[in-house]
């Protein structure tokens, strides 16, 4: 288990959960715990049993499902209502029985919550507080308690807010988390009330939600004020805003502040983890997310690609490496010669020695994105159209006679596509059909039909994302069509791109480099 001088705790689960469009199984739940554990958290909230079946069922599928080998799991709960014991409320009983070694509850410390919200009085409040907390305690488990809306709270009754502190620690909680449940504080502000709720001698944690874009910042600030404690999500998930990035959060404290919370060889697993876990809730990975996002070390600018080029520590903070990411070059028309020149490194062409070459590269990348083009997403597009420089000559497995897709409204009100493609390939003429949902469905089952007879390995081919925009043209009243499309072979992924005047010609393009470089993924040169 992780060194309990300081806590790693996740709230993915449940708080994450409450994000807008983000809806978890049971069977989620468990696959994104086990992420959890694998990169080295010390906590993993669960859910709130007893109050949700999803939740009742995921704690109860954890004890036999669930081995974790760095994590302890934690279930959430409240304390008990006003006017009854803990030990005989029924969703104290759930917290009781679930299974989890730690219970986390939340409490009200905002004077005008407790007599609006939960309806009974300060004294009352207090009074739950102490009865649940030492209920569960003495019934074995380990509780921390979150302080709700603590930072405004203390804004309006400082006195009421502290009693709360000190009537769960007197009681037997191992962390007092203030929680900044409205997102409302500054860093300043944020740690000026910790430094004087450390008074309590009560061992404090931070939660802290992202609605002025400072849920990192402050849980850094309470950190550096002296809690041990700190409480994030996965990818920042969680209701309006978000929460403190977990992922952020921990490697700030791991690289920045010399703070060893989980082992170099687990941290290196952290992009690995993030985008595991975006695939599993369906959200889209945030490109620009800091230190696992594919953005976080790509280069586009040609004065970055010089610097970068001398030494990569030039324009980056720390090693790529530590977290599992990568350093990428962007090649655009902001690109110069050091950009092309460390994006053909990457994708393994040695560049250097033929700076008349490179310049020529230069210059089709720039014209080409003047047209329209984009190689930021496409390093597929890119890497052919390097290699057809270098070659001094386009090369393709195939090249295409013609192509042609019709679209039929039928007498059931059904629309279907057929596509009909003619190609020459390792000495053949073919001449195939295919029908789809829609013009490229249709164009990419007709080029399948074609080829996969030659080329077996076509089946494990997909199109996983599509994407079109409309460039505005040049004369102010034509357009330009833009396609990026992203193909993978169950190993791994790449995009291409294509350009017309119509989005069926421009997704063609698209749709021919993808199939030509998931065959040089295969081992098949290009020769024609």
């Amino acid at each position: 288990m992780p060194d309990d001088n300081f806590h790693v705790y996740d709230t993915t689960l449940r708080d994450g959960a409450q994000q807008e469009g983000l809806t978890l199984t049971v069977g989620d739940k468990l696959a994104i715990a086990r992420q959890l554990d694998a990169l080295g958290v010390g906590f993993i909230e669960g859910g709130w049993p007893g109050a949700n079946p999803k939740d009742t069922e995921f704690f109860q599928r954890a004890q036999t499902e669930l081995s974790l080998e760095n994590a302890q799991l934690t279930a959430f709960g409240a304390t008990r209502r006003a006017g009854v014991r803990a030990a005989d409320d029924p969703l104290v009983a759930a917290l009781r029985d679930s299974g989890a070694p730690v219970v986390t509850l939340v409490a009200k410390s905002h004077d005008r919550h407790v007599e609006k919200a939960l309806r009974t009085t300060l004294g009352e409040n207090l009074a739950m507080i102490r009865d649940t907390v030492a209920h569960l305690h003495q019934e074995g488990q380990r509780v921390f308690l979150d302080a709700e809306h603590f930072f405004d709270g203390y804004r309006s009754n400082p006195a009421y807010a502290l009693e709360v502190v000190r009537a769960a620690a007197e009681s037997g909680a191992d962390v007092i988390a203030l929680c900044d449940t409205n997102g409302g504080m500054l860093p300043d502000e944020l740690a000026d009330v910790v430094h004087e709720v450390m008074g309590t001698h009560a061992r404090l944690g931070i939660h802290c939600h992202d609605d002025t874009g400072c849920a990192v910042a402050n849980s850094l600030a309470a950190v550096k004020a002296g809690v041990t404690h700190v409480q994030g999500c996965a990818n920042g998930y969680g209701e309006r805003s978000g929460n403190a990035n977990l992922f952020t959060v921990v490697a700030n404290l791991q690289l920045k502040r010399g703070m060893p919370l989980v082992a170099p060889e687990r941290l290196a697993e952290m992009s690995r983890v993030a985008h595991t876990i975006s695939e599993v809730t369906n959200v889209a990975p945030h490109s620009a997310q800091p230190y696992v996002g594919a953005s976080a070390f790509a280069h586009k600018a040609g004065l970055h690609a010089s610097a970068v080029k001398v030494d990569p520590m030039l324009y980056q903070h720390i090693d790529p490496a530590l977290v599992g990411n990568d350093m990428r070059m962007l090649v655009s028309d902001m690109a110069g010669r050091a950009s092309v020149e460390l994006k053909g490194r990457e994708l393994g062409y040695d560049l250097s020695g033929d700076r008349d070459r490179l310049g020529r590269i230069v210059d089709r990348v720039k014209e080409l994105e003047s047209t329209g083009h984009t190689f930021e997403a496409a390093d597929a597009s890119f890497e052919l159209l390097l290699r057809d420089e270098l070659a001094g000559e386009r090369r393709r497995h195939f090249t295409v006679e013609s192509w042609r897709v019709i679209v039929e409204r039928r007498p059931d009100a059904s629309l279907i596509s057929e596509a009909t493609v003619k190609l020459h390939a390792k000495g053949e003429r073919i001449v195939a059909t295919g029908e789809g949902n829609g013009p490229v469905n249709a164009l990419d089952k007709a080029l399948r039909v074609a080829l996969e007879r030659i080329y077996p390995e076509l089946a494990a081919l997909e199109l996983t994302d599509y994407k079109v925009r409309i460039l505005e043209g040049s004369s102010g009243t034509g357009a330009v069509t833009r396609v990026l499309l992203t193909s993978s072979d169950g190993e791994a992924d790449w995009g291409t791109v294509g350009v017309g005047e119509n989005v069926i010609e421009a997704s063609w393009q698209a749709l021919e480099q993808a199939v030509t470089y998931g065959l040089l993924r295969q081992g098949h040169t290009l020769d024609t």
